[in-house]
């Protein structure tokens, strides 16, 4: 068999493995070494694939693909310095728990430190980030099918379990690239994986309610998938305790049926500074989720004495080191665990008092996301980009039985990629409705490339640069608005011009929602620019 065709049933065995354990999205960028690898995907049956230029791009719209799909996503790129635009997504990917799995192109070893163009050690690139490291041989003629396909099923496997996140898969090729025959290579099976439920400490849970009844505490919710057995199980708890919740955005507990009565939204008006202030004293706080976005709750869990955490991944999430208790399962697993057969004993003093002062505060105004959620329909995804975006929804977006799903990248909480995810999210939901700031945007502005085609609304919140920075210290120095708020020239309605997207400009709360009913009525990518907040 000659090296071209070798490469391509070597590269044909891998991706029919990655199908046959249950990949079915791939983001490819072009690239010349990757050929027997983009050949392969790009005529695997069954399989989805995205071409984007981009490979930063690329790797953030694969991110937002497998938030949704909640399975693997590859991306594959050539070899030299176009995976290293892959890390920023490995990185939001390692942190925030999201499936990848990297395919990158290199040479061979004899090209490796020789001074060959377009090589570099990429073995240890995602070294820290990693769930698993594959650094392939180059093809050879005594390869056998089956162990590729055992590989993909090992790859899939450690992108998703214990903790998902990215997987990379170092190939090298020797040339020629191209195949001179396309033999078929059989579909086998993959291995066949049976995962355990975690099961906690029925008695430790148990004893930990047990130890709750009668004291006054409150549940925490961070950034949360959005699964509706997980949400309800935490609704059933507090129900069981009889406290209320504290619920961020991203939880997904604040919008869609039922709306109970525990759930706390506009926490961040009247949430006291000292959590042993009377009469709101508190003596326990039980987490389920992400850290807590805002400094505000922060601050005030920081004064908490006995705090509870429910996580199913091997990671930590106690940046005041105020952490007590920690219990590996999932929020439904746990409740299960914790109730079981016990009739409630709900201590509702504290409660009441959240929800009386949930319900007298309203919400802080900031016309454009009560706007937004108001004019998104029943059931749409919201990319929420971070920065101040993030804390403007935090304090502004209320709650109701509206069902809507939220999405943000807050694993590493960085600006970069934000409108890729969106278009990624937008590939799998459907629809997207984005929400970003201008410095956001600006620094993503090449994802726009891949829009077309894409039900996307991007909503822009110019403010004239780094808004979140006029809350921090670095406001008073003389040098603020070159080296922080750094304010941009950039024409929001030239760039949609130029990316092909349907562009309108708002200065209103009447104008925004004029803009958003005929954006959602619409096809194809849409950009709404919104000034004068």
């Amino acid at each position: 068999m000659d090296t071209g065709t070798l490469n391509y049933c070597w590269s044909q065995a891998l991706v029919a493995g990655l199908h046959s354990a249950g990949v079915r999205q791939v983001v490819i960028s072009p690239g010349s070494r990757s050929t027997p690898l983009t050949l392969a995907l790009l005529r695997q049956p069954g399989m989805t694939s995205t071409v984007i230029v981009d490979e930063r791009c690329a790797a953030f719209f694969a991110l937002g693909i497998a938030k949704v799909s909640r399975t693997p996503v590859v991306v594959v790129a050539t070899s030299g310095s176009a995976l290293a635009n892959w890390l920023p997504a490995v990185i939001e990917a390692d942190q925030a728990g999201v499936p990848l799995i990297l395919i990158s192109a290199d040479r061979p070893p004899e090209l490796q430190s020789v001074g060959a163009n377009q090589t570099i050690d990429q073995s240890r690139l995602f070294a820290s980030q990693a769930r698993a490291t594959h650094l392939l041989a180059p093809p050879h003629t005594d390869f056998n099918p089956a162990s590729l396909n055992h590989l993909a099923s090992q790859v899939v496997e450690s992108a998703c379990w214990p903790h998902p996140g990215p997987v990379h898969i170092n190939q090298p090729f020797r040339e020629p690239l191209l195949p001179t025959e396309s033999p078929a290579i059989p579909q086998l099976p993959p291995i066949a994986v049976s995962r355990s439920a975690l099961q906690p400490d029925a008695r430790a849970c148990q004893a930990l309610l047990n130890d709750l009844r009668g004291r006054r505490g409150l549940i925490v919710c961070g950034e949360l998938p959005g699964d509706d057995a997980e949400i309800a199980a935490i609704r059933r708890l507090a129900d069981h305790l009889g406290c209320a919740i504290l619920a961020e955005p991203l939880s997904n507990l604040r919008y869609g049926p039922p709306q109970d009565a525990a759930i706390c939204a506009n926490y961040l008006s009247w949430l006291p500074g000292e959590p042993a202030a009377e009469p709101f004293r508190i003596d326990w706080v039980l987490r389920f989720g992400s850290f807590p976005v805002t400094r505000k709750l922060q601050n005030f869990l920081a004064g908490v004495r006995q705090q509870f955490w429910v996580d199913p991944w091997p990671r930590m999430s106690d940046p005041q080191h105020r952490l007590t208790h920690l219990f590996r399962a999932t929020p439904a697993q746990f409740v299960a665990a914790a109730i079981g057969d016990s009739m409630p004993h709900p201590n509702l003093d504290l409660r009441d008092l959240c929800l009386q002062l949930d319900r007298q505060t309203p919400a802080a105004s900031f016309w454009p996301v009560t706007t937004l959620i108001d004019a998104a329909p029943a059931g749409s995804a919201l990319f929420i980009g971070n920065s101040l975006v993030i804390r403007q929804l935090d304090t502004a977006s209320g709650r109701g039985e509206k069902p809507l799903r939220f999405f943000g990248n807050r694993g590493a909480s960085g600006i970069d990629g934000n409108l890729s995810t969106a278009l990624g999210i937008a590939r799998v939901h459907g629809s997207v409705i984005a929400l970003v700031g201008d410095l956001t945007c600006q620094h993503d502005i090449g994802a726009l490339a891949s829009s077309h085609g894409l039900n996307t609304i991007i909503v822009v919140l110019n403010n004239g640069g780094g808004g979140i920075f006029d809350t921090l210290p670095q406001a008073v120095l003389p040098e603020f608005e070159t080296g922080w708020r750094t304010p941009q020239t950039l024409d929001f309605a030239l760039v949609a011009q130029a990316f092909g997207l349907s562009y309108q400009r708002s200065d209103s709360a009447e104008s925004l929602a004029a803009a958003l009913k005929l954006a959602i009525f619409s096809v194809g990518p849409q950009m709404i620019e919104v000034r004068g907040f």
